[in-house]
């Protein structure tokens, strides 16, 4: 009996996606299949199987070190797994045991960057059946699930700003590989502070349209491709997609940007201000409704024009602001993220809504009639989980709804209006978290507890370092 029967883990909807997927491998010719979970940091890890292989890891998965749980940004392991517990309770972490990683035969594609090689996402699970708990897949489904019995269905459109640069050098002498290695050495595109302008998008376009012809080939649902604000800049919008497929899209589009950019000798990021002169900071706007599961209306659409949104929807955003920092460690996990949070940038720096207002952190676009009425949350960095991102969203939503709380009044001015700040440090959304009996509820204190490890750790070594700020203010000074 293979895993997958033995716990239950497929639908007869997985059993069909599963002979469909060995049938087009055949079909397409496929060699190699990349089996991937996107670990805590939303980043994509996993193993290669040949096509020959394939059935059996369909059906039983393939083990994966349980170390990569435990590890930071720059790949280093945190947590004690030489001990008992692993250093995280678990007796199945202990000694850098192996998990497996199980393949959604719902997700597969083919990728068509690489020859003959195609692609399945994955959750991972202990060797006895139940899921390893810092999956953050399934920390979306549970949220998905709760928003089900509630009787809605979330929609999310993802707008996602990144840089793209020319790459000048790798850096791949045995000096530079560390933990992490040296940063590439990169050259612009194009200038910038043209927003919009045909002029810059024409400069960009050879090195977008490498991207929008990969992307649309492996059925992400492009929408739209735009020359951003600053230098080498740029946005790339998808179409609104139901449940957990937007998230996945997420991390699809991240990987797949890379690894296509980089293929044609250019190197794309998702961090958030990068430590260039005269680069602009980038955000990942997320555009999220929900839809009745009996009628299939959009659940926010307002019933007159007195309405900016429905009152669930309004209870809805009302969840979003008063979870705003404690979920704000979700929304911008590094760092770095918190160097955006600036007044009178198109960025938000505190609990505001306002309607069509791109200063305010919630966004609200909405009209009678308006199958697209929806909020959008401004307050999202494009390195983001996109599972705890929006799972965040939908805990804090569910608990404006539940509670039918009021968001209070537009702002008009949303760089003055005398309401909370975001976070301004990843060390001060940490607190922000514990604090927040809501998130920690939602997302269990287990989880909280592992993912405050983590990024206290990165703050621990961030604050080791002495920055070049450091040098110049006292070296010669003093």
């Amino acid at each position: 009996m293979s895993f997958v029967e033995k716990h239950g883990l497929w639908t007869e909807a997985d059993r069909a996606a599963a002979t469909e997927t060995l049938k087009r491998a055949v079909a397409e010719g496929i060699e190699l299949v990349r089996l991937s979970f996107p670990d805590q940091h939303g980043i994509l890890r996993g193993k290669t199987v040949v096509v020959a292989d394939l059935r059996r890891a369909l059906e039983n998965g393939v083990t994966v070190t349980t170390s990569l749980f435990a590890k930071d940004s720059s790949h280093k392991t945190v947590f004690d797994i030489w001990h008992a517990g692993g250093g995280l309770n678990l007796r199945e972490m202990e000694g850098a045991a192996d998990a497996l990683i199980i393949p959604d035969p719902k997700t597969f594609r083919v990728l068509p960057w690489v020859e003959r090689t195609g692609w399945l996402l994955c959750e991972p699970y202990f060797h006895a059946g139940n899921p390893v708990p810092f999956g953050t897949r399934r920390i979306l489904r549970e949220a998905l699930t709760r928003l089900a019995v509630a009787g809605y269905d979330y929609v999310a459109g993802l707008e996602v700003e990144f840089h793209l640069f020319r790459l000048k050098d790798p850096k791949l002498q045995p000096i530079d590989a560390g933990q992490p290695g040296t940063p590439p050495e990169v050259e612009l595109l194009t200038q910038g502070y043209q927003y919009l302008t045909e002029q810059r998008f024409d400069a960009l376009q050879p090195a977008l349209d490498i991207l929008r012809r990969d992307l649309t080939e492996l059925g992400l649902p492009l929408r739209s491709l735009e020359v951003e604000y600053g230098p080498s800049q740029a946005e790339i919008t998808f179409f609104p997609r139901t449940g957990i497929e937007a998230a996945d899209d997420m991390v699809l589009l991240r990987g797949a940007v890379k690894q296509i950019a980089r293929r044609h000798g250019f190197h794309a990021t998702f961090m958030c201000r990068p430590r260039l002169p005269n680069v602009m900071s980038s955000g990942w706007h997320l555009h999220q409704s929900l839809r009745d599961k009996k009628t299939g209306t959009n659940a926010f659409m307002p019933r007159s024009e007195k309405e900016p949104l429905s009152p669930l929807g309004m209870a809805f955003m009302a969840g979003l602001l008063a979870h705003g920092r404690g979920g704000a460690i979700f929304a911008a996990p590094t760092i770095n993220g918190y160097k955006r949070y600036r007044p009178n940038s198109l960025a938000p720096d505190r609990l505001i809504w306002g309607k069509d207002s791109r200063g305010a952190m919630i966004r609200v676009l909405g009209a009678p009639g308006d199958e697209g009425s929806r909020v959008e949350n401004r307050a999202g960095e494009p390195a983001a989980n996109p599972y705890l991102y929006i799972g965040a969203q939908i805990f804090a939503g569910l608990d404006g709804m539940t509670r039918q709380l009021d968001p209070g009044p537009s702002a008009d001015a949303p760089y003055e209006a005398k309401v909370p700040f975001l976070p301004r440090t990843l060390g001060e959304a940490i607190a922000t978290l514990r604090a927040d009996e809501v998130m920690v509820r939602d997302f269990g204190p287990a989880f909280v507890d592992y993912y405050v490890r983590l990024k206290q750790a990165e703050i621990a070594r961030h604050e080791a370092e002495v920055s070049e700020w450091e040098q110049r203010e006292y070296f010669e000074i003093f």
